[in-house]
């Protein structure tokens, strides 16, 4: 579940990891964007989009957004375990950091700074020099496959990213599904070679534990089937989608 596409790179690394996985993908089109939304009103519109994909007795839930990780983990986890469990997205500060600094973590400006990513940094990454570097306008972009907003909310933050990073962090799961561009950006800025970290590899490889379906069979079976709910209501996958891979991967 996300507010909107950022749930294809989780989704997509489970597809990888489980080519059966029978696939719920819920986001809510009708309530975007979150960010700018009061944390109970988060809450409220991240419980409607957890309940319509619970109904698909699924036997996980992957909360793949930031936001909401931030805002509504601790009410999913109420309404929903132990009969359904939740798996929440946080920032891949903890690994970033254990490769040595300097690191920079790029996500939107409502958690940039915030107590939640504050929080992270003083537990994950004491003595490591980071930056956090807001990026205004690209989990729109994204949303929309808007590519010469995508273009333009890079570079800018590209620009605010020190020269001597050696790994930024994705901070918001929309940004994973421009990885590659963020990469050449920051190569056109000088920046050395650098890791990215996202969540969506881990997230993945935790609801398979999660669930205890982490071995692929031994005999592939039938892809998995794919189904789509946008805020609520049963619908192809939206046409953005299309315009990543991890899209058209699904």
């Amino acid at each position: 579940m996300d507010a909107g596409i950022g749930l294809l790179a989780a989704a997509a690394a489970v597809r990888r990891l489980r080519s059966d996985a029978d696939l719920v993908l819920s986001s809510d089109p009708d309530g975007m964007p979150w960010g700018p939304r009061t944390p109970e009103d988060i809450t409220e519109r991240a419980l409607a989009v957890a309940e319509a994909a619970a109904a698909y007795r699924p036997d996980a839930l992957i909360v793949a957004c930031n936001t909401a990780s931030v805002h509504a983990l601790p009410a999913l986890r109420a309404r929903l375990e132990p009969e359904l469990p939740v798996i929440g997205t946080v920032p891949a500060i903890k690994s970033a950091a254990a490769g040595g600094g300097p690191i920079a973590i790029w996500a939107t400006p409502a958690t940039t700074g915030s107590p939640y990513q504050r929080g992270l940094i003083r537990e994950f990454a004491t003595g490591v020099a980071v930056t956090e570097v807001p990026c205004p306008g690209l989990s729109d972009a994204v949303e929309y496959a808007d590519e010469a907003a995508v273009s333009r909310a890079i570079a800018a933050a590209a620009e605010r990213t020190p020269a001597g990073a050696r790994a930024v962090v994705l901070g918001c799961t929309h940004y994973e599904l421009v990885a590659e561009r963020v990469r050449a950006a920051l190569r056109r800025h000088g920046a050395p070679p650098l890791v990215l970290h996202g969540s969506a590899g881990a997230v993945a490889a935790q609801t398979l534990r999660r669930t205890g379906t982490g071995t692929a069979p031994e005999i592939p079976a039938e892809r998995g089937t794919l189904t789509v709910l946008l805020s609520g209501r049963a619908a192809p996958l939206p046409a953005p989608a299309l315009a990543y891979a991890e899209g058209r991967l699904l």
